[in-house]
């Protein structure tokens, strides 16, 4: 049977498809307004923060007209010392050179032997500085003896020309031959002494004691004196100098006499207490370092002199910066502000100097003293003026 021959079956299937339409849009409206319900309470959630930071204390419980807030004092910056890298070097040292040619005749000492001062190293065989200083001595005594000569011939004529034995010239010509005598004679004692300390610059001795730390001559090498090879370095390593470039904010805090704490890598768990002897008192331009010299008693030998080494210096005492969260600092185009709560509770912004950055706290170099209160967590809104209830943070009173 053809459906459009029955006017009542083409009715069922008209209102049948009506009714799907009507459900088909239904749904859709619900769905369109469930989405739309879940992104509105998106965007309210997100924006409450900020409207909630933006709204005045006086607006935020309006059953209250004093909002209460939470307030931390300043504390204290924990003293941060850093490591500084230092150059551990003998309180004295020298090279040892020749003052004398020859050959090296004798050796008494070698690299690491302990020395005292004055005592000998080793010898150089100088025969031709001993033959100067023989011939030197032989012109001494003909110097002298024609200064004798001269000395009583002088004295002679000076009698004679009393009694106009001798003319005036003779005499004067007499005394002037006993004065160059006398200068000659003066000249040949001199160049005898200066060989004699010259041959005394055979025998090699310590000028201080220490240890030998390096030899470079053996017995018969040729010595020349004055040349750039030293014959040994000698080095005092019962104490040591320890060098630091100290930076330009530290500079300051560093005193003469001050103690601080050195370590070596090599020598783990050792702890040594090196004292500030001098310092350079100005602050290189280069580096913009202040150089400080510290000494270490090393009697024992622990810390070989040359290693590296790292000093940290102990508080000298100076005044510490104070410290606030960083979450109590308001950030405004005029500067740096924080929210002090005063009597009664009168909030005043107060303008502050900031330091290092701690991560959850931060450092307040001026604007503050330790008792002041300050809004832990102030609202961008706040203002001067402003009257709250200030209640201690749950922080403070567990410090407290």
């Amino acid at each position: 049977m053809n459906p459009r021959s029955n006017p009542s079956m083409v009715m069922k299937n008209d209102r049948s498809a009506a009714m799907s339409l009507r459900g088909f849009r239904s749904g859709v409206f619900i769905k369109s307004a469930v989405f739309f319900g879940l992104a509105a309470l998106g965007v309210l959630a997100g924006a409450l923060p900020l409207l909630l930071r933006s709204t005045p204390l006086s607006a935020q419980n309006p059953e209250s007209p004093v909002p209460t807030v939470a307030v931390v004092t300043p504390k204290p910056a924990r003293p941060v010392s850093p490591l500084l890298s230092a150059d551990v070097k003998p309180v004295q040292e020298a090279p040892i050179y020749a003052r004398a040619n020859g050959y090296l005749k004798r050796r008494y000492v070698d690299m690491g032997d302990a020395v005292c001062e004055g005592q000998l190293l080793g010898e150089i065989d100088a025969p031709e500085l001993l033959q100067e200083l023989q011939r030197a001595r032989a012109q001494l005594a003909q110097a002298e003896a024609a200064l004798e000569l001269a000395r009583v011939t002088a004295q002679r004529w000076a009698e004679l020309v009393k009694s106009a034995s001798v003319s005036e010239q003779e005499n004067t010509e007499k005394q002037a031959d006993y004065r160059l005598k006398k200068a000659n004679a003066a000249a040949a004692r001199a160049e005898v002494q200066r060989l004699e300390q010259m041959v005394s610059y055979t025998r090699i001795t310590a000028p201080f004691t220490g240890m030998i730390t390096s030899r470079s001559v053996d017995v018969v090498d040729l010595v020349v004196a004055g040349a750039a090879k030293a014959l040994f370095r000698l080095a005092q390593t019962s104490r040591l100098a320890v060098f630091v470039q100290v930076p330009q904010h530290m500079a300051r805090d560093i005193q003469v006499g001050q103690e601080a704490e050195m370590t070596v890598p090599e020598l783990l768990g050792w702890t040594f207490h090196p004292r500030v002897t001098r310092t350079a008192g100005v602050i290189a331009a280069d580096s913009r370092t202040f150089l400080v010299e510290l000494e270490l008693d090393n009697l024992n030998g622990e810390v070989l002199a040359g290693s590296y080494a790292q000093v940290r210096f102990k508080e000298s005492g100076a005044t510490a910066a104070l410290t606030l969260p960083s979450r109590a600092v308001l950030f405004r185009p005029e500067g740096a502000r924080v929210a002090v709560v005063r009597d009664q509770g009168v909030v005043e912004l107060r303008a502050v100097t900031l330091g290092r950055d701690f991560g959850q706290t931060i450092e307040i170099l001026s604007g503050l003293n330790a008792t002041d209160r300050v809004i832990a967590s102030p609202f961008e809104s706040v203002a001067a003026g402003a009257t709250v209830l200030a209640t201690m943070a749950e922080s403070e009173e567990r410090s407290q």
